[in-house]
């Protein structure tokens, strides 16, 4: 059975976490079966993991050359993980193929999140009336799971997520093969080789996006909502809604509705902010070869935010996710809110981390399609983005009961009225004294640091050596500060005294 994911990529491209992949360079039983029911266990529900045979790693890079495994032994080592890995308890199979890579042969194993977990081992495998007890991964490690992580993971087997659930309205011939095809195709998997590629059937199940006995085999939901034309009919509002309302008074408002696989519908809606609502306005600075640009919304933040409400919305809850587009702002919305490990500080701040995710299988297809970051990192590269284009920082709204979350991007200040009253002021050549009191207006305003103050001047690049110069002689007078002593503090910011 072929895996849905090439070697190449696997390890060549961000796709997949780098703690949800563990190398041994040699086949051994029982350090690979303890990491192939942790995988199964699953605690974070990230989707399981994957085991490379015959490959080492050192400080998070894979060593080369590669080691590579004997390719007359492969098929033995496959028989002997099947009977090894009918010692977990419950039984839990891998997917596993046998793979070239660099010239040297690997065993690629597929450890996806079991459906019967918690799982467990026998301390030690190769021994007969071994203990069994539960492993778990924590960060890139294999680990023997603590009371609270087993109560945990009994805790997970009532709490399949609902993407990863078996539909029992639809049928196979429900998920389409253009659209699975399609998919194939983009992500590069050997899936496409496959002698079985043309039958829905067979690839439903190396996709995983369908499981259950043969007389009842069904698509599972995640499948639905990638591969049918219209998700709708099984989860009623899984689309976009757009309205873009230029004028208070609703003149000239649009409404569009998003609908299909809803990778389309990221990309379709998308496209039309790049088409029809992203603008950009161009400086000439005195004294400076570079033009200003200056964007309305930074596409590059909100494209990560669209995702994010794609990808962590609720598609049990019949609402669907909204962009309400206004004259000097955009609002995002989806539901729910976030989970309760993020507190309300972390909203604030934006550092919204979480161990789980609700959509974990959703996630692992749009990661593959280069739709959403990984690794908790959406947020901040969006607001990377928004510094960078010295627009003013997001708001991001939930209420008491997390039944809701909207990210309120605000329009850059160069293209509102009070903004424009700045543009002969960014266009001519200043002087320190001049510098020094624009310095001071923004900083009166809100903490900022020196890099977006410097673009929010009308400035881009790095700081130049003058308004380097000018920073240090307001803080030698005492007239400003940094809000932090740590340099490498990323929320270090310049504040008034």
């Amino acid at each position: 059975m072929s895996i849905p994911i090439s070697i190449d990529r696997l390890l060549n491209e961000n796709i997949v976490e780098w703690a949800r992949i563990e190398f041994k360079e040699s086949w051994n039983p029982d350090a690979a079966l303890k990491t192939i029911s942790a995988f199964a266990n699953d605690l974070d529900n990230w989707g399981g993991g994957y085991l490379v045979i015959g490959a080492k790693e050192e400080d998070g890079k894979l060593v080369r050359p590669i080691t590579g495994i004997d390719e007359r032994k492969l098929d033995g080592i496959q028989k002997e993980m099947l009977q090894y890995c009918k010692y977990l308890s419950p039984v839990y199979l891998p997917e596993t193929q046998p793979v070239k890579y660099e010239g040297k042969w690997l065993l690629l194993v597929w450890c996806p999140g079991g459906y019967d977990r918690p799982y467990r081992c026998p301390k030690v495998p190769s021994s007969k009336n071994s203990e069994k007890i539960y492993y778990v991964r924590k960060l890139s490690s294999t680990i023997e799971a603590t009371d609270i992580d087993v109560k945990e993971l009994i805790a997970l087997t009532r709490n399949i997520p609902f993407d990863d659930r078996i539909n029992p309205s639809a049928e196979i011939n429900d998920l389409k093969y253009p659209l699975i095809k399609n998919y194939l195709s983009s992500v590069g998997s050997a899936l496409l080789d496959s002698p079985d590629s043309s039958s829905v059937e067979k690839l439903s199940m190396d996709l995983r996006i369908a499981d259950g006995p043969k007389e009842y085999y069904k698509p599972l939901n995640v499948g639905l909502l990638f591969f049918n034309d219209n998700p709708e009919k099984f989860f009623p509002y899984s689309r976009i809604e757009l309205v873009n309302i230029p004028d208070p008074t609703g003149q000239g408002m649009e409404e569009r509705l998003f609908r299909g696989p809803i990778d389309l519908q990221l990309r379709d809606v998308m496209n039309y902010i790049k088409n029809n609502i992203i603008a950009e306005k161009i400086f000439k600075v005195d004294g400076q070869a570079e033009a200003v640009r200056i964007k309305n919304y930074s596409y590059e933040a909100i494209e990560e935010f669209v995702s994010n409400a794609v990808y962590h919305r609720s598609y049990q809850e019949h609402e669907p996710v909204t962009i309400r587009i206004e004259k000097d702002k955009i609002e995002i919305t989806s539901v729910p809110g976030p989970d309760r490990s993020i507190s309300d500080e972390d909203i604030k701040t934006y550092n919204m981390r979480t161990r789980r995710y609700r959509n974990r299988r959703i996630g692992d297809f749009l990661k593959e399609l280069h739709l959403v970051e990984g690794r908790n990192t959406g947020i901040p590269t969006a607001i990377n983005a928004i510094k960078k284009n010295g627009s003013p920082l997001p708001s991001l709204l939930t209420d008491e009961d997390r039944s809701f979350f909207s990210v309120i991007i605000p329009i850059h200040d160069v293209f509102t009225e009070k903004g424009m009253e700045h543009v002969k002021v960014k266009t001519k050549r200043r002087s320190k004294n001049e510098l020094k009191e624009l310095i001071l207006e923004a900083l009166n305003e809100r903490n900022i640091s020196t890099k977006e103050l410097y673009n929010q001047l009308g400035y881009s690049g790095n700081p130049s050596k003058t308004f380097v110069s000018c920073i240090d002689e307001l803080i030698s007078t005492n007239q400003i500060e940094y809000t932090s002593e740590n340099i490498y503090d990323p929320n270090n910011n310049l504040k008034l005294v």
